[in-house]
């Protein structure tokens, strides 16, 4: 059996004894860990299960086993690789998750809209983007939210440098919040970045 609940304590997320993966069969097993505010990291080599156990966080996938508890307040999960999302236009992505979160930021998504260089792309559908643009659409989208807490996966994938160096900036501050939990998977953590926490997937 598998839960999840809100609980009232310093801890935003926490996870006992979770098993899960895309199938019926588990990736990982028996994890546990609890998470305060701050940026915490995911890690391991492809087929550890990093993007499965985001998606069961973020209540996109089911877990085989284990319990898992998050702080009252909302979570940010958003994949829009997907083909379904093709016709839909950069607003109307955005237009869509704000309606979800109630502590939106409009001006810090103006803000990163412009330094991500998405201003003129925002009446593109998604389909029109490169695989870097998409993956700015669903960053901004995150940052903006106000969610208590934001998975982010391979955050730098496909971006250009000069966006990488914004996302890590705005990374580095978020390490030093004291409401809101960013959980990052990668295959690493990059050279010299804050972390709260560590969780190292695979062998």
């Amino acid at each position: 059996m598998s839960s999840k609940t809100c609980l009232l304590d310093p801890y935003l997320l926490q996870v006992q004894n979770l098993s899960g993966g895309p199938g019926a069969e588990a990736v990982f097993k028996n994890l546990s860990f609890s998470w305060p505010a701050g940026l915490n990291w995911i890690c391991g080599d492809v087929g550890t299960g990093k993007t499965s156990l985001l998606r069961i966080l973020g209540g996109d996938l089911s877990p085989l086993s284990g319990t898992l508890q998050i702080s009252s307040g909302d979570v940010f999960w958003a994949d829009l690789s997907h083909a379904k999302h093709d016709h839909l236009t950069v607003q109307a992505c955005w237009d869509s998750l704000q309606s979800q979160y109630p502590r939106w930021n409009t001006e810090l998504l103006e803000d990163l809209a412009q330094a991500l260089d998405m201003q003129r792309h925002r009446h593109k559908q998604l389909d029109m983007l490169s695989t870097g643009s998409r993956r700015k659409v669903m960053l901004i989208a995150a940052l903006a939210s106000g969610a208590t807490v934001t998975l982010l996966d391979q955050p730098f994938a496909s971006l250009d440098s000069a966006s990488i160096r914004v996302i890590k900036e705005f990374l580095t501050e978020a390490a030093e919040a004291v409401n809101r939990a960013w959980v990052v998977a990668d295959y690493e953590v990059p050279e010299n970045f804050p972390m709260t926490h560590l969780l190292k997937l695979g062998p």
